[in-house]
């Protein structure tokens, strides 16, 4: 009966709904909810995403992976990461598997043209790579990060950096000038103006590399809070610290934030003076839990990045779309594999009954419609993944990982390859300081249940375990042959 009302509810806003839109889909690395000054930072500033937050429909409890690529395979297959092989951001264990089809591949079933600029990390070798997954243009940086290069496939071109980057163009490396974060956003623009003036609607995905580590902000970014910001007890505690312990490195990270802000506000901007607004959708996230900015402001949540608290799972997800969309807060539970769902809903698309079949999530127009909309309980599983590489995922079966409801968050989040539960009430207990395993063991049995089944279907997807590590790095190869061995970098 559910299924039926669903169909019924999803022909019925298909007909209230106006032609499909332009799509502009930002996500950002290593952001998290709490950096952003809509969400209650006291320091960052954040005008633009600010804006966007008050324009917008807000799911305010939308989820997403512990990690960076997990994140982005969930997104584009609306499946868990681990079921597109992706249990890791290196080692081949980021590779969406070539038997997933991805967004930008369902959106041409209905006449849109696509385009990324910035950050892919599901694959840096040729066959994974964003063009042979459904992008018309693509404008890439390898690996996770701007110069950053690993053993095997994952890896980005020879001495990279974050000023004047060298970028991968339809598969031609240019030479480009300026900050990366401005550049992917110059160069997403060109390519939304030029596709704005044909009759085919386009999907822009605009992924930036910051405010991931290294902590290279432009000066007068990290200058805008210099002095500002209270002592980093972290700081000067020794070597071996990490980034955010160096001196200077909050401000470094907020400016870097600023400077994406920034970029919106430009995008904005220009959408208005090409009187693209009310035909186009924007969607802004965070790809998973806070970083550099958690000391300041986490949104009182206990947890950050690589962690399955809700602190290193809890993303911002903004969906504005003037003239169509009414701003409102969204309480349900969502999450990144209700994404590819809902956009299949805006557009019409008509993905095959293979497609069908991969898609976990919901689609989230009812949502976007109504805020109050019906929506059925939901059991979402979070795992950071990351065992160690060559052995049996079984060896990590129960390190860093949770069963979450509405109501309750089961977790068990260390690194101890044991089911030793804590459960949380996280409706009444947010910040999730009790845990109150003890008093429900009847919950404790039914979600760690419903876990054990999952682990089990998902086991035998976990395609690039144990993979041998490529040869090369594709993107280095790539360089030599364009540029000649001669030129690498010493």
């Amino acid at each position: 009966m559910f299924l039926l009302l669903t169909l019924l509810t999803s022909l019925s806003l298909h007909a209230q709904t106006p032609k499909p839109p332009n799509i502009i889909f930002i996500i950002t690395d290593d952001q998290g909810y709490g950096d952003i000054s809509a969400h209650g930072n006291p320091i960052l500033k954040t005008p633009h995403l600010d804006r966007l937050h008050r324009e917008s429909v807000r799911f305010t409890d939308f989820h997403v992976s512990p990690t960076c690529a997990p994140t982005r395979a969930a997104l584009l297959t609306g499946r868990h990461e681990f079921k597109n092989g992706v249990t890791h951001t290196i080692h081949e264990r980021e590779r969406l598997t070539l038997d997933a089809t991805t967004l930008p591949q369902i959106l041409k079933t209905a006449g849109y043209t696509t385009g990324i600029f910035g950050k892919w990390h599901l694959g840096d070798e040729a066959p994974y790579r964003p063009d042979q997954r459904g992008f018309d243009e693509t404008f890439i940086h390898g690996a996770g990060g701007i110069g950053q290069s690993y053993p095997g496939s994952c890896g980005d071109a020879p001495g990279n950096t974050y000023f004047d980057p060298l970028i991968l163009h339809n598969n031609t490396f240019v030479k480009t000038s300026g900050y990366c974060t401005d550049v992917f956003f110059t160069q997403a623009l060109t390519w939304i103006k030029q596709a704005s003036e044909t009759e085919t609607p386009f999907y822009c995905h605009i992924a930036t590399n910051t405010p991931h580590t290294p902590l290279d902000a432009r000066p007068e970014d990290e200058a805008r809070y210099t002095g500002k910001l209270p002592p980093n007890p972290a700081e000067g505690k020794g070597k071996g610290k990490g980034p955010f312990a160096q001196p200077g490195a909050t401000e470094k990270f907020f400016g870097m934030v600023a400077n994406i802000d920034d970029n919106i506000g430009i995008l904005l901007q220009k959408l208005a003076e090409w009187d693209l607004e009310r035909d186009t959708l924007v969607i802004f996230m965070n790809d998973n839990g806070g970083t550099g900015g958690v000391r300041i402001h986490n949104a009182n949540m206990r947890g950050q990045k690589g962690t399955p608290w809700l602190g290193g799972t809890r993303a911002a997800s903004f969906w504005r779309w003037p003239g169509t969309l009414t701003p409102a807060d969204v309480p349900a539970l969502t999450a990144h594999i209700d994404f590819l769902p809902t956009l299949i809903d805006i557009t019409h698309a008509k993905p095959d009954s293979k497609t069908l079949a991969q898609i976990e999530g919901r689609s989230l127009l009812p949502l976007l419609k109504n805020s109050q909309s019906e929506w059925p309980d939901r059991t979402l599983i979070t795992h950071v993944g990351r065992w160690e590489q060559g052995t049996n995922p079984d060896t990590g079966k129960y390190t860093n990982v949770s069963i979450r409801t509405p109501e309750w968050q089961l977790i068990q989040p260390t690194k101890i390859n044991q089911p030793n539960w804590q459960l949380y009430q996280v409706k009444s207990d947010p910040s999730q300081t009790i845990d109150v395993a003890a008093q429900h063991p009847d919950i404790v049995k039914a979600l760690a249940a419903q876990y054990e089944t999952w682990w089990q279907q998902t086991l035998p997807l976990m395609v690039n375990e144990n993979v041998p590590l490529a040869p090369a790095n594709p993107f280095k190869l790539l360089y030599e042959k364009q540029f000649g061995p001669a030129s690498l970098p010493e």
